[in-house]
């Protein structure tokens, strides 16, 4: 018996506007009308994922932010808050910040979201506080280093071409830090330890769910290791073909409310 649906946001469970599909609403409220468990997992920060929950009309969830190296549970209870080391964010930014311009850096930890003030003004800074409605803060990263405010996350917003010879040259030189890009314009960098899949086995632990008793929905290249860890993984049909072929199924588009017509598919709801 299915127990928990967890699911990607941005691809997979919004559309590409980013609104939600009205099937995917109704899916999370008749899930929880049934006593079972629906999480969002995402590379996103928790402010960045309530407001979605909030519109849809649904009570607190449990989330897996930042790619799982933060998770709460539906009470807001940190169950895990796994931070990137001292000597790694400082060697990192060192590294951005001589090897690349024209790009936007941006500092996550906990429930806050940190940006340089050069950058606050960035089209795809901008972009992001219009799509997550997360609030930012400008500030000195060294500063912030200094008082020990150490990040889940950093995240890179630049145009593809640049994204994608950061993710290659960064992940090269930098063995202790998971580097994936989440979209085209967006590099994310968390501790080698930290994936979906980590942060989903500590919600299931918490709950005393088994792995098979979830399903999982995901589309991009950061859903690997939770389609893989998941038995009953789905892919959406916008997701890459490399992708759907590591799931165990393929369900429709987030434009056609694939998580809907899958779960009814198997009589979840």
């Amino acid at each position: 018996m299915i127990k928990i649906v967890l699911s990607d946001i941005d691809g997979t469970f919004l559309k590409n506007d980013k609104s939600i599909p009205e099937l995917h609403a109704t899916a999370a409220k008749m899930l929880l009308a049934q006593n079972k468990k629906f999480a969002l997992v995402s590379a996103r920060m928790p402010e960045a994922i309530y407001p979605i929950t909030d519109e849809i009309g649904l009570p607190r969830i449990p989330v897996i932010s930042y790619s799982g190296a933060l998770v709460l549970t539906e009470t807001e209870e940190i169950l895990y808050d796994k931070k990137m080391t001292l000597d790694d964010t400082k060697n990192i930014l060192a590294a951005i910040e001589s090897g690349w311009k024209d790009i936007a850096v941006n500092y996550y930890t906990g429930r806050k979201w940190y940006v340089r003030e050069i950058d606050i003004e960035n089209k795809y800074v901008q972009y992001e506080i219009k799509v997550t409605q997360a609030p930012t803060t400008p500030a000195n990263f060294e500063n912030l280093i200094a008082e020990n405010i150490l990040p889940n996350k950093i995240l890179i917003m630049c145009e593809p071409p640049i994204c994608e010879e950061m993710e290659r040259e960064l992940g090269a030189q930098f063995k202790n830090l998971n580097v994936v890009r989440s979209a085209r314009h967006l590099l994310e960098i968390m501790d080698k330890t930290v994936s979906k899949a980590t942060g989903i086995e500590i919600l299931l632990k918490h709950y005393d769910i088994k792995v098979e008793e979830a399903v999982a929905f995901g589309d991009n290249y950061n859903d690997i290791e939770m389609l893989q860890y998941i038995p009953q993984s789905v892919a959406m049909k916008n997701a890459p073909p490399a992708i759907q072929k590591i799931a165990s199924a393929v369900t429709d588009s987030n434009e056609d409310s694939g998580i809907y017509t899958y779960l009814k598919k198997i009589n979840v709801i």
